[in-house]
């Protein structure tokens, strides 16, 4: 699974410049609007019958695609961790390892944005206007948040008995209950005609992709649209709420990269975090450049088995399946984001929605798509789940391209930490005597 570079349009700007540009008009029309004649008419007909309508349609095209892709990146993400038989044992320990480090992650994330509550401040009058301004579609997703099952039933509803009707219903959560299970029977069963199915999901995935791509080349004129709807009701305030939220991505970030990152290599790799970070800082100055995982990854084996000297077959089978399911930056931006926007609109999540947000995070962060923007249809799907309407993602796309640098500067850097602590769990053939032994662990400062 590959994940493709912003796209230019002959020679024109990227897409993150397109993005940007559109939340620098979208947000100054809205300002605009909003200081010239607030309340007026016109403004009211603009957000209902052209702004509105567009990006509703953006929205639509991308649930549309969600589930097909989500589940078979997932699917495919899970079986290629056990697709060699030396390596399944290996592939298994990655897996756990990826679930209990995003987990970490994703607690961290809520704990953050829970405690520092960076959506509050706004006027809840203005918030209940915008909730009701979203139209029909908002509502029905209120009202879908409102029923949603609580305590055991929040619990059990993650088994789905029907599959086909966990897609119909939009139940993420469960779909890629199904997704993870699917993919690990597919791991354990190596026959010709399960390999047919692999391929057939394989194929299902880069179609999904490459549609995803064409619908997000869309996303400047949606999120101008987003942008002048949501500034036109809510003025400079709008500002204020965007610098806390990126600041909380940021310390979160930080924490996960700079506090748990460090005690993983020195408790379970026994290696100097102070030496291994000197060592890997070429792959993560990288990453931060290109914003892509995948981009980084020959830089990333390179430094794994040159710089770090790990066993080339562990780090490149770790570092190759990280780069797409691996994404501890991925899972905890898309956490972040939810609550955050749920805190702007005034809708507040109980424990178990919270339970049920951070579960599709740390799934999201195996299943998202490798494609610029590739976590906006998580973030928006699961906005419809908990009842914050999505087009609330309009908000923080616009700064998106800086917080998209450093997530994937720690979605690498976690992957390399994933080889490092695997490395040191597994057992290398014995290096003959006098012989310099490149995978000696360095000595704890």
């Amino acid at each position: 699974m590959t994940e493709p570079t912003a796209s230019t349009t002959g020679g024109g700007l990227s897409l993150q410049w397109q993005m940007l540009a559109g939340f620098v008009i979208g947000l100054s029309l809205g300002l605009a609007a909003y200081l010239a004649a607030p309340g007026a008419p016109w403004v009211d007909g603009v957000t209902s019958y052209v702004t509105g309508p567009i990006g509703q349609v953006f929205l639509r095209l991308l649930f549309m695609l969600i589930i097909p892709l989500l589940v078979s990146a997932l699917i495919v993400g899970i079986a290629e961790m056990g697709e060699l038989s030396a390596l399944r044992r290996v592939g298994l320990r990655t897996l756990v390892y990826t679930l209990i480090v995003s987990t970490i992650g994703v607690i961290i994330s809520l704990a953050v944005v829970n405690l520092l509550r960076p959506g509050d401040g706004v006027d809840p009058a203005q918030a209940r206007a915008m909730l009701a301004d979203a139209g029909a579609g908002a509502q029905a997703i209120l009202s879908r948040g409102a029923d949603a099952p609580n305590g055991i039933q929040a619990v059990l509803a993650i088994v789905p008995d029907n599959v086909i009707a966990a897609m119909a219903d939009n139940d993420i959560l469960a779909v890629m209950f199904f997704a993870l299970v699917f993919g690990i029977g597919l791991m354990l069963v190596r026959t010709p005609h399960s390999m047919v199915l692999l391929h057939a999901m394989e194929g299902l995935f880069e179609v999904s992709m490459r549609l995803i791509g064409l619908v997000i080349r869309l996303a400047p004129i949606a999120i101008a649209c987003f942008m002048f709807n949501l500034a036109a009701q809510f003025g400079w305030e709008l500002l204020i709420r965007l610098s806390a939220y990126v600041g909380v991505v940021l310390l979160a970030l930080a924490i996960q990269m700079f506090g748990i990152y460090p005690l993983l290599l020195a408790f379970l790799a026994r290696r100097s975090p102070l030496r291994w970070f000197g060592a890997a800082h070429e792959a993560m100055l990288m990453a931060f450049s290109t914003a892509s995982s995948n981009a980084t990854l020959p830089t990333a084996i390179r430094v794994a088995e040159d710089n770090l000297h790990l066993p080339r077959r562990i780090a490149r089978f770790v570092l190759t399946i990280g780069a797409t399911a691996n994404q501890n930056g991925t899972a905890m931006f898309e956490g972040i984001t939810v609550l955050f926007l749920a805190q702007f609109f005034g809708v507040d999540l109980t424990l178990s929605q919270q339970f049920m947000v951070m579960l599709v995070c740390i799934l999201g962060g195996i299943g998202t798509a490798g494609v610029p923007a590739g976590s906006l249809p998580v973030v928006a799907l699961i906005l419809g789940m908990v009842g914050v309407p999505p087009e609330g993602i309009g908000l923080v796309l616009g700064v998106d391209r800086f917080l998209d640098m450093c997530r994937t500067a720690l979605n690498v850097t976690g992957d390399l930490v994933a080889a490092t602590v695997i490395a040191a769990g597994e057992k290398e053939p014995p290096v003959p005597a006098g012989e310099f032994d490149p995978t000696a662990p360095d000595r704890l400062l």
